[in-house]
């Protein structure tokens, strides 16, 4: 009986604060840094239309700001604009703009430090240098943000949404671009990525280092120096993402590096330089993915084992599987090769023999890539003659001895 009367205490007294609760109602002729000043825990900051030049606004109480369409706080090539300190904070609807570029300090428009239960919603960032920056902060929402940066180099860029230090953040339905990297987590756990656009980033449009038991799925990578890189984590989720068009000589779809125990799931890897890059990657389900159009599909390192490879779609790539390694301890089946040329005579949807996907000139042009301008010449014909000779060249046990005739997206079992 303690107990409930306690809890309805604690409900009564919380409820006469949201009544005590006030709204602040800034003008272009007013400073938001003063409403905020003069406003209480929990009380709202509704700023009208209009161009505040303000910057380094602390937040140190929990508040709602939230800006009427047209609110703009420019800071005029200056320093940060809004810095959270406070747990329980929403920033929701502003514009924000013009962060000046510092070699010394990660400037960004919205940074929150040490806080938790924090929100940033449908704002607009442009020219920030570094977009919405979270250092040691845990429970936070990032959603409905547009953040275009206006670095002409890396290092005039910062990252559109860049976490270090954090459990269990949502980045959702954001669009970022012509940052470094669009989406950069660094030690971050236990945290979902989904539905955001990424694109036109001279790095990475997204970037994991040393980050665990994480998920993104449904979002798009287009056109970025790299699509997404993982590095040094275990137990990431990627599911129906989009990696389309990230081109160039060191570009990937998807690069992983040093991880384990994942999942790549759904995903479809469309003209990129390569699909998936993956070194000292281990004990990965790589499963119903779609590989189209690819330079090289999967460039898959002798240092990765233990990965399941199975029913993903290879159609249309130059190469569809590179290795420097002739062992293969990954396991391959079921897969679809549109460049297999064997026959299945008992219409049971497998071919009758097995299929290498990994072939003589994918090799040379790994060591050679001058060599590529031969490509479908009478020199590569005669390379491909000699692999059916001479299979020693090629990793013999890099193998599907199940590959399916059409494609798995049409196998509705």
């Amino acid at each position: 009986m303690t107990r409930y009367f306690l809890l309805l205490f604690l409900s009564f007294i919380l409820f006469s604060g949201s009544l005590l609760a006030k709204t602040f109602i800034v003008k272009p002729n007013n400073s938001i840094k003063e409403a905020i000043l003069q406003a209480s825990g929990y009380d709202t900051i509704m700023v009208k239309a209009g161009v505040y030049n303000e910057n380094l606004i602390s937040i140190e109480k929990p508040l709602t700001i939230i800006g009427e369409d047209g609110a703009i706080v420019d800071s005029q090539e200056g320093d940060e604009i809004f810095i959270v300190q406070s747990d329980h904070v929403t920033i929701q609807n502003m514009t924000l703009k013009n962060i000046g570029v510092s070699y010394i300090k990660d400037r960004a428009a919205i940074r929150l430090n040490r806080v938790r239960d924090v929100k940033i919603l449908n704002n607009t960032l442009i020219n920030t240098f570094f977009g919405i920056y979270l250092q040691k902060s845990n429970n936070c929402v990032v959603d409905g943000n547009k953040i275009i940066g206006g670095g002409e180099d890396e290092s005039t860029a910062g990252n559109a949404i860049h976490i270090w230090q954090g459990k269990r953040i949502q980045i959702s339905n954001n669009e970022v671009s012509f940052h470094r990297d669009g989406i950069y987590f660094e030690f971050v756990d236990e945290s979902y990525i989904a539905n955001n656009i990424s694109r036109n980033n001279m790095r990475y449009g997204l970037h994991f280092m040393f980050s665990n038991n994480d998920l993104y799925e449904n979002n798009r990578f287009q056109n970025n120096g790299s699509g997404v890189a993982v590095m040094f984590s275990k137990h990431i989720e990627m599911i129906e993402n989009e990696f389309l068009d990230n081109w160039g000589g060191a570009s990937y779809g998807l690069l992983l590096k040093e991880i384990s125990d994942g999942s790549i799931e759904s995903n479809n890897f469309s003209r990129n330089t390569v699909g998936i890059y993956a070194e000292g990657a281990n004990r990965l389900s790589i499963k119903n993915n779609l590989f189209h159009n690819n330079g090289k599909a999967m460039d898959i390192k002798g240092n990765s084992l233990d990965n399941q490879i199975i029913k993903n779609d290879f159609v249309g790539n130059t190469f569809e599987v590179l290795t420097n390694s002739k062992s293969n301890l990954n396991h391959f089946e079921g897969n679809y090769w549109s460049q297999y040329s064997g026959y299945d005579l008992n219409k049971d949807g497998i071919g009758d023999v097995p299929h290498r996907p990994v072939n003589l000139f994918a090799i040379v042009t790994d060591k050679i890539p001058a060599a590529s301008m031969l490509l479908h010449s009478f020199l590569v014909n005669s390379l491909d003659a000699a692999e059916r000779l001479f299979p020693q060249f090629i990793p013999e046990q890099l193998i599907d001895q199940k590959p399916k005739i059409k494609p798995n997206h049409y196998d509705q079992n």
